[in-house]
């Protein structure tokens, strides 16, 4: 690789602590890496409620974050070579992030309204600039101070483990924060606030221990290293390569333990912190094979590294759904630090090898890093936006698993030319050639029924889902009785039978119970498509319009006939987008009547289908005496919102149906309208059927707990309830907002 300058033997960093001022460093660094995962953590959730959850905006914000640190490392390192106090730049850098950080939400908001309605390639650009100045910033900060410690330490590999290790861990510890307490005690501007204190705190105690650290020469070495060798090219190619790797496994390893928890919004918080604590600890562990200078023996180790860290990253889904079938999902989370361990453990080995312990050191690391960060931006693009659409979470894994165990063997194949233990390394490539093959083989055995195991947990007996589908939007999955499930929590059944209701289809033929003429309808969500049966069925309906995000939905309903024909019913119009999003997008769209078969409420991203900002979107696509009617999943928080930012409101079952004018709720109309309905030419009600008879007058008493004239109801609690009795019962509770997320995060 690099061709290392004549240097003087290592200093370990320790030794010279007393001169590098080593442990007010490391706090430094890992007080840094605190609040820029925070940041991290909101400002994606900030970009998604703006810019949506579909996979394109999700992509298109990931990417924009990678490719600011990637520039920010480039940056930094060009900085780090010009002589500057390094401890002191860090310093400046980290109050700019603060600054920045602090009025961060506004200015996200301020310019997602701007360029909501912008093309795709304009919308990733801006993206891309709203993120640039704190990503750059949040780059460079490896750079520097690196480069700042190999001027005391002369060693390039341990200085890289030691701050990777210190940043990462407290990255990792910033999402076991937010996960269990910070988001659901501060909300997003609670959280950025305190990030950005943290910014200002580490930025003045780097000045400071700038001022106090004596001036440092250049490291050990004569001449300074040229990085355009044929193998530091390698090295960055290499690093590209498990940058992608890694940010591919994260992908996967996310789609599971999402899948396992139902979408909880803790679950991306704990998995990002298990595989960041990996990350640290494996970064940590790799200082022990960077004591001696870059040889053969280093380069075997970095082998040994990629082959192990690629079958324990490949074994984890498979392992993780066998655990989840008999203990709790999260039981399984400590394997991800243990293959994200050994990933860690790969970037400072190849720093070490490639990069020589001079002035240049930084730079050095900087371009290896833009080149581990542009790894991981394809990982979020090919891996996560086209493979996924593509290939099952088996074939995904099978190919990374290959990628890892090629390099592996191409790292052995560079060792055997640099050391005398050339038979040893050639069993050792014969070992590896092996495994890849037994790796195919076991491939089927391994991933066989992993959704199935994820989702039954310890009810788990050998059962297989009717359907599944798998594509970059997420996964849904079907079971032998007709249950629908969307990202692995239930998500309806394919039934429109009311007369045997048991998925209280009730709720969508109620449309013509609380307005007098639905006749245009917007419906956010298909999932069975059977709501969207009943509503484009209902004799009053003339359009039906359902925007759903995940096209799996529709090729699942081709299986089921009762539902597949809405399909080509003339009055419906399916357009695929984020629900939030579209009527952004939409201004102008107006409706009767607006309905949302909402997920459960703690799911993540649910509040933006519930808060208060979005209450007050959907109020502009009413028209007048148009009716807003969605699902709360029997949260008092979301029923309170929904009756305090509506001056009408009504509860009827766990929904909540809510205007700016009286609702006009009206029996006789509904009798009548119900006596009508036909789903595919057949009568709902067979009213020569006294079961059906007594099953319609069942129906219709429903609206009994609400007494006449829309007064206040008889009894709280009931299937109606009024928004005086929806208030009172439910004093106390908070609203819900996009900033305090307040269902996600409340552990409901």
């Amino acid at each position: 690789m690099a061709e290392q300058s004549v240097a003087a033997p290592p200093v370990d960093p320790s030794v010279a602590a007393p001169r590098a001022n080593l442990a007010v460093i490391c706090a430094i660094f890992f007080c840094s890496g605190v609040p820029a995962l925070i940041y991290q953590l909101v400002w994606q959730r900030s970009l998604f409620t703006i810019y949506g959850i579909n996979v394109e905006s999700v992509t298109v914000v990931v990417t924009a974050f990678m490719l600011g640190l990637g520039l920010g490392s480039f940056a930094g390192g060009r900085l780090s070579r010009l002589g500057l106090p390094l401890l002191g730049v860090f310093g400046a850098v980290e109050i700019g992030i603060g600054v920045f950080g602090f009025f961060s939400l506004g200015l996200f908001h301020a310019v997602g309204e701007l360029t909501l309605q912008m093309s795709a390639p304009l919308t990733a650009l801006f993206t891309f600039l709203l993120v640039l100045i704190p990503t750059l910033l949040m780059g460079a900060t490896l750079p520097l101070l690196t480069a700042h410690l190999v001027k005391h330490s002369g060693n390039v590999g341990r200085s890289v483990g030691l701050l990777y290790f210190v940043n990462t861990l407290g990255s990792a510890f910033a999402c076991f924060i937010v996960a269990a307490f910070l988001m659901r005690l501060l909300g997003q501007q609670g959280a950025v606030t305190l990030a950005c204190g943290l910014n200002l705190a580490v930025g003045v105690g780097a000045l400071i221990a700038q001022v106090r650290s004596p001036r440092a020469g250049v490291a050990p070495g004569g001449r300074l290293t040229q990085f355009n060798t044929r193998g530091f090219w390698f090295a960055l190619l290499l690093s590209a390569l498990c940058g992608y790797i890694a940010l591919s496994y994260e992908i996967l390893w996310y789609r599971v333990y999402s899948f396992a928890s139902g979408g909880v919004a803790q679950a991306f918080a704990l998995l990002l912190g298990c595989y960041l604590l990996g990350i640290a600890l494996g970064a940590l562990a790799s200082r022990r094979f960077c004591r001696e200078p870059a040889a053969g023996e280093q380069v075997a180790s970095l082998s040994g590294f990629v082959l192990f860290a690629n079958l324990a990253s490949y074994l984890l889904v498979p392992a993780a759904a066998l655990i989840t079938s008999v203990l709790h999902w999260g039981a399984s989370l400590p394997l991800v630090a243990v293959a994200a361990g050994l990933l860690g453990a790969i970037f400072p080995l190849i720093c070490h090898i490639a990069i020589a312990p001079d002035a240049r050191a930084g730079e050095g690391l900087s371009y290896l890093y833009l080149a581990n960060i542009a790894g991981s931006a394809l990982g979020s693009l090919i891996t996560g936006f086209v493979l996924m659409d593509h290939w099952t979470l088996g074939g995904i894994s099978l190919f990374l698993a290959l990628l890892g165990i090629a390099l592996s063997l191409v790292l052995l194949l560079a060792a055997r030319g640099r050391t005398r233990q050339k038979k040893v390394l050639t069993t050792r490539a014969a070992a590896i050639a092996l495994t890849a093959v037994v790796i195919v083989f076991v491939q089927p055995w391994l991933f066989d029924g992993v959704y199935e195991r994820l989702y039954f947990k310890d009810d788990y007996a050998g059962q297989r889902f009717a359907h599944l589908a798998e594509n970059k939007s997420g996964v849904v999955s079907v079971t032998q009785d007709g249950e629908i499930q969307g990202g692995g929590v239930y998500d309806g059944n394919f039934s429109t039978d009311l007369v045997d209701d048991r998925n209280l289809i009730v709720r969508a033929y109620a449309l013509s119970l609380l307005h007098e003429a639905p006749r245009d309808v917007l419906m956010i969500g298909l999932s069975s498509g059977s709501w969207a049966q009943v509503i484009a069925n209902n004799p009053q309906v003339e359009n039906l319009t359902v925007v759903e995000i995940n096209p799996a939905y529709l090729n699942v309903m081709k299986n089921y006939p009762g539902e597949a024909g809405v399909l080509d019913n003339p009055k419906m119009n399916v357009v695929i987008d984020d629900g939030r999003r579209w009527l952004a997008r939409n201004p102008d769209r107006k409706f009767d009547f607006i309905v949302q078969n909402t997920s459960f409420n703690w799911r993540a991203h649910a509040t933006d289908l519930l808060s208060k900002e979005y209450l007050d979107l959907v109020r502009g696509h009413l028209k007048p005496g148009g009716v807003s009617f969605y699902n709360t999943t029997g949260s008092a928080e979301a029923q309170r919102t929904g009756a305090l930012e509506y001056p009408n409101a009504l509860r009827f079952i766990n929904f909540m149906a809510v205007s700016e004018s009286p609702i006009a709720v009206d029996r006789r109309r509904w009798e009548r309208v119900l006596r009508e309905y036909r789903i595919e030419g057949r009568p709902v009600f067979d009213l020569a059927d006294t079961k059906h008879q007594a099953r319609l007058d069942e129906v219709l008493a429903l609206t009994d707990s609400l007494s006449a004239g829309y007064g206040p109801a008889k009894k709280p609690g009931e299937n109606m309830e009024t928004r005086e009795g929806i208030l009172a019962r439910t004093e106390g509770a908070p609203t819900i907002t996009d900033d305090n997320m307040t269902t996600e995060w409340g552990f409901n």
